[in-house]
């Protein structure tokens, strides 16, 4: 029976990249039974098509929503800590309203690029084998979570990175970081700074953000039944 379970984890990565129910169909190819498999891994292949209709209040849609990042405190992109005293030190001579648009520009860099994630889960996903979703069963309370961002991470970070620099430039973010250093460092010119890649260090607290929010609802579905929204996760966890 516990191989019914994959099914509301499976719901969860769908829901995070935006499936639509027209690409069921070449998914589920590479998600069928083999040969000979147990009427329990029978009823979870059958049960996906359902499933993967879920796709309200995904991971994905939330952080591309203005404010996705920005208003959420668990993800949100702060001031890198290599500058933390800088941000601080300004904050205290009249610098504070500066300081506050740097931060409010990274989060919507990061919010710009958010939407990228979906096509590049989309093709991992289809990717996704029955022994894959077994293997997931099996883990932790963040298994597909971490098997997702396995499977993505590197490709995400290269398709993220351009979309945030160019949101950072229009921002003007490197500009305003500049000022703010340059305003640092006249005061204190004795004082030396580490050196710092901005799309760098937004793009991995992007990525950061996707997969919070993903094992968040993850574990959500695994423990708590009012994170059960439709009939189908009633049904799989209520036996």
């Amino acid at each position: 029976m516990r191989l019914k379970i994959i099914i509301p984890l499976l719901i969860l990565i769908f829901s995070a990249a935006g499936v639509q129910a027209g690409m069921l169909g070449d998914f589920l190819k590479g998600m069928a039974p083999p040969t000979g498999a147990t009427s329990d891994a029978q009823t979870t292949a059958s049960g996906l098509k359902e499933a993967l209709t879920v796709g309200a209040g995904n991971a994905v849609g939330l952080l591309s929503q203005q404010n996705g990042y920005f208003e959420n405190q668990m993800v949100k992109i702060l001031m890198p800590k290599q500058v933390q005293k800088v941000a601080d030190v300004l904050s205290k001579i009249g610098y504070q309203p500066q300081v506050d648009e740097f931060i409010l520009s990274m989060n919507r860099a990061a919010e710009a690029a958010a939407p990228r994630a979906k096509e590049i889960f989309i093709d991992a996903i289809k990717q996704m084998t029955f022994d894959d979703a077994v293997k997931i069963l099996k883990g932790d309370q963040t298994a597909a979570t971490q098997y997702l961002k396995s499977k993505t991470y590197n490709t995400l970070a290269e398709a993220f990175k351009p979309t945030i620099s160019s949101t950072m430039n229009n921002y003007g973010v490197t500009r305003q970081y500049d000022q703010l250093i340059g305003t640092y460092t006249r005061a204190f010119p004795v004082l030396g700074l580490e050196s710092l890649d901005l799309d760098r260090y937004v793009t991995t607290k992007a990525l950061d953000g996707v997969f919070y929010m993903i094992g968040e609802e993850e574990k959500q579905i695994r423990t708590n039944p009012a994170a059960r929204v439709t009939e189908l996760l009633k049904t799989v966890f209520g036996k």
